[in-house]
């Protein structure tokens, strides 16, 4: 196995001032575990303080940017009694750190942003996709609900009707869809998303920084005026469901590929 391999995130920053920051987990389509948020986020407060890095793009592969939190990786975790908290904890950090960014960021979606991946795309400023690509939140469907700033970040972007059809039925909102949702900034057929985003990413970092860094304060902060109580909002109500024979039910099911069967308890 290539040192590569080995690494859940790989960070590359080029010439003209893009930091590249591409998560590395393949073999789980990219699931994200503690490992790889704690890189990412990192990875992202470096480049607060690193007047070299003048824009910022999140991808994963060709195959898929992330399926969401790996959860044979979390169960593992915890039958060996270790906590799961600090992972959302990171999550949330990076998405905060995504909204206050002092520089543009760029994701490059291929495969499923779902989950967890949902929240990182949608927490940055400009989302380039190809027309399979598509975006997910199936935590109803194993007893939980949506983290990492997605029920915040969907309703910004998509509205309340196409958010709550998103996280009730765990429909897969592909290409041509998410545009037309306020999900994606622009689509890609000739190119990969990542060659696309790189691309728009040169731009936002050959512009002027302070102007750049103002407009992006200037919306977010009439989009998502309250993320960070959004998030705590969350992180409370997943883990009072976390707790829930159901949400022990549903992540059963999810292992044993079978229909969960819910009782409310």
């Amino acid at each position: 196995m290539t040192e590569t391999a080995e690494k859940a995130v790989l960070v590359s920053t080029d010439e003209r001032g893009v930091m590249t920051i591409q998560l590395n987990r393949p073999h789980r389509l990219n699931a994200v575990v503690l490992e790889s948020v704690a890189t990412v986020r990192k990875a992202l407060e470096d480049a607060q303080a690193d007047d070299a890095v003048r824009a910022i793009v999140l991808t994963g592969d060709d195959r898929s940017f992330s399926s969401g939190a790996d959860l044979q990786a979390k169960a593992e975790a915890k039958a060996e009694g270790e906590s799961s908290g600090s992972l959302l904890d990171d999550v949330n950090e990076i998405i905060m750190l995504l909204k206050d960014s002092s520089v543009p960021t760029v994701a490059a979606v291929s495969g499923a942003a779902a989950g967890v991946g949902c929240s990182l795309a949608l927490a940055t400023d400009y989302v380039v996709m190809s027309p399979t690509s598509f975006f997910m939140l199936a935590f109803t469907k194993i007893g939980l609900m949506p983290d990492g700033g997605a029920s915040a970040l969907v309703a910004a972007s998509a509205g309340r009707h196409r958010a709550m059809r998103m996280a009730l039925t765990a429909e897969r909102v592909y290409g041509e869809k998410a545009l037309e949702w306020g999900l994606a900034s622009e689509l890609v057929e000739d190119s990969s998303p990542l060659e696309r985003a790189q691309e728009v990413a040169a731009t936002f970092a050959a512009g002027a920084p302070r102007s750049m860094a103002a407009t992006r304060q200037a919306i977010n902060e009439i989009a998502l005026p309250t993320l960070r109580s959004d998030l705590n909002r969350e992180v409370v109500g997943q883990s009072h469901l976390l707790g829930t024979e159901d949400a022990q039910e549903g992540a059963n099911a999810f292992r044993e590929k079978r229909a969960p069967q819910y009782t409310g308890r």
